[in-house]
């Protein structure tokens, strides 16, 4: 396994680009570690997949370099990099049984039987597949498909990094679980460098120790899923990840928070002189309904099993109340919003600029 650096790299699409807005991916400065659970996490067209094939040799990037434990691999093809690579949609042959297909790319590197029958019956026991290495893989269920395609790019003891793309958009909602648990469990037995890349955060947030998270090429934040959701550091953060998103309020600023007019107490100091788009940001777990606070009319109440969302329209703009059962309001009902302090951030064009008491 390796550790990955990715150093000022930069990648545009066009021959000469000009200005950032010409870059598909900004300027990434980052380190994964031998060994470490990783995720990509971003919308569709936010540069995942343009760092995912530069990390595989499948592009070469327009600037700066990647190494593998110091190595500079930047311009290596794809097959000298030691690397395994899981699709969207399982990579197989069909016309070969289970235990075929597992070894083939043991077999497709020179490696002598009896090494490929200990790593393919130890990867088969950690997939659960023992007793389907008899039969054809044309015959197999579709997450028992992608069962084996990880499988295939685990079997090898030698790769740098073994990378997962979308790896379960095929697969249906209820299998979706006990294969990202799976897949979680075999990180943790073969300590094997990961990435894993996802426009879904639950996938990234179950799998990953590490969550970077882009938008527009550019990484904005880098954390433990904890850390995402407790302190984002910019308010596209705060939106993408939870569910529902964070409450992302336009306020004014000028010594004190205020919401048209109306103050809110922020959690600490804010940072320098803010000269920019300033914002309120607070996650719906952390606003309560009171008698007193923020006017608010409730817009709509949603029941989802182990707590209700409550709508409402505050001085003109939506905010969403996380709150227990048996607890709920009514649409119409006036009512008062609380933020919590220690939770409450202001953000300066879209960046965090409050610090903790």
């Amino acid at each position: 396994m390796a550790k990955i650096t990715l150093s000022k790299l930069r990648h545009s699409y066009m021959p000469n680009p000009k200005s950032d807005s010409d870059y598909a991916l900004k300027e990434i400065d980052l380190d994964w570690q031998d060994g470490g659970a990783y995720a990509l996490l971003g919308p569709s067209g936010c540069g995942k997949s343009t760092l995912l094939n530069i990390i595989s040799g499948l592009l070469i990037p327009s600037e700066g370099q990647i190494l593998f434990d110091g190595k500079d691999v930047t311009k290596l093809p794809p097959d000298q990099r030691n690397i395994a690579q899981v699709f969207q949609f399982p990579v197989i042959y069909d016309t070969m049984t289970v235990y075929d297909n597992l070894a083939f790319p043991l077999r497709n590197r020179g490696r002598d039987e009896a090494t490929v029958e200990r790593r393919v019956m130890a990867i088969a026991e950690m997939l659960e597949v023992t007793e389907m290495l008899g039969q054809k893989a044309a015959g197999l269920s579709p997450d028992n498909k992608q069962k084996i395609s990880m499988g295939r790019g685990l079997v090898r003891e030698d790769v740098n990094v073994v990378m997962f793309d979308e790896p379960l958009t095929v697969i249906d909602p209820h299998l979706k679980w006990k294969l990202r648990s799976k897949l979680k469990e075999l990180h943790q037995r073969v300590k094997a460098t990961m990435i894993y890349v996802t426009h879904d955060q639950t996938e990234a947030l179950t799998f990953a120790d590490q969550v970077v998270v882009m938008q527009l090429g550019e990484v904005v934040q880098i954390g433990t899923p904890v850390e995402l959701f407790e302190r984002p550091a910019h308010t596209f953060v705060g939106h993408f990840i939870g569910s529902p998103g964070m409450n992302i309020l336009p306020c004014t600023y000028d010594g004190a928070a205020k919401i048209e007019g109306h103050p809110v107490a922020l959690e600490g100091p804010v940072r320098g002189t803010p000269t920019g788009k300033t914002e309120i940001g607070i996650r719906p777990e952390f606003v309560s309904l009171t008698t007193e606070g923020l006017p608010a009319t409730v817009t709509k109440v949603s029941d989802v099993g182990r707590h209700t969302v409550v709508e409402c329209n505050c001085l003109g703009h939506k905010v969403n109340a996380v709150i227990d059962e048996g607890t709920a309001p009514s649409k119409g009902d006036q009512t008062h919003l609380a933020f919590r302090t220690d939770q409450t951030r202001l953000y300066v064009d879209g960046w965090l600029a409050t610090d903790p008491e």
